[in-house]
């Protein structure tokens, strides 16, 4: 225990002396989680919207002065649609909205009329998502309503409010890449700089020296996520936290182990911190990409289904959710503590064998 304690308090020292080091974790703690969470926007905002009026009339203007802040900055006039066509080919506009010479003379007749869209499905979310906008304004300009009322209720998050939802992810991920990079760095800098040999001569167990170099790591990053967690989440974007804290930080703990086994990994076939980074990332993007971070479960084929059942970024995403949003009890959070423990147990016992090879 005494040679554990010195070397995991040399680590967290050399980690302090790496300027560098700490003000990455710092970064991506605080202004990396703040950015995702206000700066990634589903939702319409500031779309620019550009029309064309052959009708020259006033029912197209009451229209156009429906589209406002912040959904909507003021539209754009052009001439013709072949300029709109080109505004939007060229990114400048985002929605195109065309009146026809007949608009307004069929609308006051009450006859079939036309409101033409052009959409850049370059950025569907946005476009249909601004379509939908679009169809409402039109439907509260015309008073109509349908022969069907729809009454939702928002579970979880009632005001839609994605910024929370972002941080989070933003979050989990991070937790991911620096417990793998920070564990592999760890014992690649050994190798970069010539004391790798000098610690295998150290009178010292391997498994004491591994155990403890990891575990320095873990803690550094358990120490960024409380960070996080007060200055960004619960602080800057008011995240509600339904359900035990402890149960987070518990379930943070343990899939940080597994992220360190794929950083013993990394490191015992890596020579260099370039190595590290480029085998961190051809790692982690499977795993992000399975764990259901970007794209639900449910919507992705049956074969990728079942092979997220072996990412631990799952269970951690999905307990996590369930921790945060729904404030799901402790007993009801336990196959996702199993998820996370199996895969951490076996991802930390083959990275740990296979580093404690090189000693």
């Amino acid at each position: 225990m005494r040679m554990f304690i010195i070397i995991f308090s040399k680590e967290i020292l050399s980690f302090l002396r790496s300027i560098m080091l700490v003000v990455v974790v710092l970064y991506s703690f605080t202004i990396d989680v703040y950015m995702a969470g206000s700066g990634i926007q589903i939702k319409p905002q500031n779309v620019v919207v550009g029309y064309v009026d052959f009708s020259k009339g006033d029912i197209s203007k009451k229209i156009l002065s429906r589209l406002r802040r912040p959904e909507f900055i003021p539209p754009v006039r052009f001439n013709s649609q072949k300029e709109l066509s080109k505004a939007i080919f060229n990114k400048e506009v985002i929605v195109g909205i065309v009146f026809d010479s007949n608009f307004e003379k069929n609308y006051l007749e009450g006859k079939k009329t036309n409101l033409n869209l052009l959409l850049d499905s370059t950025a569907a979310s946005q476009s249909l998502t601004t379509l939908t906008y679009l169809q409402n304004i039109i439907f509260d300009f015309e008073g109509l309503s349908p022969p069907i009322k729809i009454k939702s209720h928002k579970l979880f998050n009632q005001n839609a409010n994605n910024h929370t939802f972002m941080a989070l992810s933003e979050l989990l991920s991070l937790v991911t890449m620096l417990t793998i990079i920070l564990t592999a760095i760890v014992f690649v800098k050994e190798k970069e700089e010539g004391t790798w040999d000098i610690m295998l001569l150290m009178p010292v167990n391997p498994k004491i020296t591994i155990l403890a170099k990891s575990i320095s790591q873990v803690v550094i990053v358990m120490a960024g996520v409380i960070l996080s967690l007060g200055f960004i989440l619960f602080g800057v974007f008011d995240t509600p936290m339904n359900g035990s804290f402890w149960a987070f930080m518990l379930l943070t703990f343990l899939y940080s182990i597994s992220s360190a086994g794929i950083g013993l990994f990394v490191a015992a076939i890596s020579k260099d911190t370039m190595q590290v980074a480029q085998l961190s990332i051809v790692i982690m993007m499977p795993l992000i990409f399975l764990s259901g971070a970007w794209t639900p479960i449910y919507a992705m084929n049956p074969i990728f289904q079942k092979l997220s059942l072996l990412s631990p970024l799952r269970y951690y995403i999905e307990g996590s959710e369930s921790i945060f949003y729904r404030g799901t009890s402790f007993v009801d959070l336990l196959p996702y503590f199993v998820g996370v423990t199996t895969l951490g147990i076996l991802l930390y016992w083959y990275g740990f064998r296979k580093i404690g090879r090189l000693f």
